[in-house]
């Protein structure tokens, strides 16, 4: 087969679309076993993906500002992928739930979550307003769609109308992370988030329940955030200079992949207190490491979780405080989750995810093989 795969969320810093990308692809590199052409496609004006980038797959960097092809693909079927990045192509995959045009490719996107849908007033901007319309357009002009967890599939069905038939789950795998073999020693440890610092993250929650555990308990961990910042983050940051968070917490900004598993080793828990994940990778990342987690009861992190953690409601920072309170003060509840969540870790897999993908292309392109020979016949 010859495969295209939207590589452009990947190409600077990858953030939990981009990493879901880029693993993935490294993956269907493996599983294909040369079997197949792989060619990453990227679109920057400053950004360049070298041809190097991923031994096993070919490159299509295209010299192109991202916004600017981004608005094209908004507006139309005009440029198709043929005429940036050469062709053709069996498979067209594109990393997002909007289609990337193709003159005769079978056409598969990705959904991540479909928030932005039913609350575009916590979603960055980019995503909300005609791309929200498209992507739902889009989910039916779709040969087939590729959603990241069970709950995701089931919303692309419930709210989107998409066949259950017309929707693969291919979920993210564990990092190549070794579990730490001890926790933190109580003076060393700090609580973490990882994340965009964005409205669905709930950082704003996070806050207010630690400044609750602060108050009951002077000898709480300090609070270590995660993740880019963006312009919706400037309430939040603007109260890191206040008390009582003054000296308690740090906002560290964005770190790669190759730093963060010592990130995580060192960390009490994490804590991801989201109004929303459509599958929540740093719950996984956590859990791989074996560190405990605490994250909120809604989307897919129950999925994700089952029971290697606490599962809190997002909308109650006096639940949250107590159950990092809870995960501080009981070595013996915060080992066991730990383990749990060492344990948990391992059924999820980037081959597996990239075998059902590879699976799904076969099956795709038999089918787009038929149809074009009865059209001749």
């Amino acid at each position: 087969m010859r495969i295209l795969l939207d590589y452009r969320p990947a190409l600077a810093t990858r953030t939990g679309v981009g990493e879901y990308v880029h693993r993935l692809a490294e993956a269907l590199v493996r599983v294909s076993g040369g079997r197949d052409a792989i060619t990453l496609f990227a679109s920057s004006w400053k950004d360049r993906l070298r041809a190097t980038a991923m031994p096993g797959a070919a490159v299509a960097d295209v010299r192109l500002p991202a916004r600017v092809l981004r608005a094209l693909w908004q507006r139309g079927t005009w440029p198709p992928v043929e005429r940036l990045a050469g062709g053709p192509w069996d498979i067209v995959q594109s990393a997002l739930p909007t289609l990337v045009p193709s003159r005769a490719g079978v056409r598969l996107t990705t959904v991540h979550d479909l928030d932005f849908l039913q609350h575009p007033e916590r979603t960055l901007a980019e995503f909300t307003g005609r791309y929200a319309a498209l992507a739902s357009r889009h989910a039916h002009e779709a040969d087939h769609i590729i959603a990241i967890s069970a709950y995701t599939a089931g919303e692309i069905e419930a709210r989107l109308g998409v066949p259950r038939s017309r929707i693969t789950v291919c979920r993210p795998g564990r990092p190549a992370w070794p579990a730490r073999t001890a926790a933190p020693a109580a003076s060393l440890g700090y609580l973490l988030f990882v994340g965009t610092l964005e409205p669905r993250k709930n950082v704003a929650g996070l806050l207010d329940a630690y400044g609750r555990l602060v108050a009951r308990n002077a000898q709480a961990p300090p609070l270590v955030l995660v993740g880019r910042a963006v312009a919706e983050s400037a309430p939040v940051l603007a109260q890191l200079d206040r008390h009582p968070f003054a000296g308690r917490v740090q906002h560290r900004g964005y770190i790669p992949d190759q730093e963060r598993a010592a990130l995580y080793a060192g960390a009490t828990a994490l804590i991801l207190p989201s109004f929303f994940e459509g599958f929540g990778l740093p719950v996984l990342e956590a859990m791989t490491v074996g560190v405990p987690v605490i994250a909120s009861d809604r989307g897919a992190l129950p999925e994700v979780l089952g029971d290697a953690g606490l599962l809190v409601s997002p909308d109650d920072p006096e639940e949250l405080a107590a159950a990092m309170q809870r995960v501080v003060t009981d070595a013996r509840l915060a080992a066991t989750l730990g383990a749990r969540g060492a344990r948990r870790s391992l059924i999820f897999d980037w081959i597996a995810s990239a075998t059902t993908l590879r699976e799904i292309y076969e099956v795709l392109t038999a089918a787009a093989r038929g149809r074009r020979s009865r059209v001749r016949a």
